[in-house]
């Protein structure tokens, strides 16, 4: 089964940057815009290896992207579009967030034969 939701990622070691957040009770106000983006171009930086995102109803999210380095994740910290709408989401679109960086040294998953 091909579940997009997964992030399709190289075997370990690798770098995870996982983006934990709570949204305001304000609209959209262009949000889901801005995701969209940041997402298309984290995509085209070097190093990067993948991404798996959910939010839930009472504005909770968790975001992880995945990267070769830490270098890589420090770069697409400083991209230039990136701080931008960074400081959007603190202005309008965050209550509360928490980035956590971990180096990934085992993945190992499962999947029901009849999963379809």
């Amino acid at each position: 089964m091909d579940d997009a939701a997964f992030a399709p990622l190289p075997q370990p070691p690798y770098y995870a940057a996982v983006f934990a957040s709570r949204r305001t009770r304000r609209g959209d106000d262009g949000y889901a815009e801005a995701a969209e983006r940041m997402g298309a171009l984290a995509q085209r930086q070097p190093g990067f290896l993948g991404i798996e995102s959910v939010r839930g109803g009472d504005g909770f999210g968790i975001t992880v992207s995945y990267w070769e380095s830490e270098e890589a994740i420090l770069a697409w910290r400083r991209h230039a579009e990136h701080t931008v709408i960074r400081e959007q989401g603190r202005r309008e679109w965050y209550a509360r967030y928490v980035l956590r960086v971990a180096k990934v040294e085992r993945a190992y998953g499962w999947e029901a034969a009849d999963a379809s």
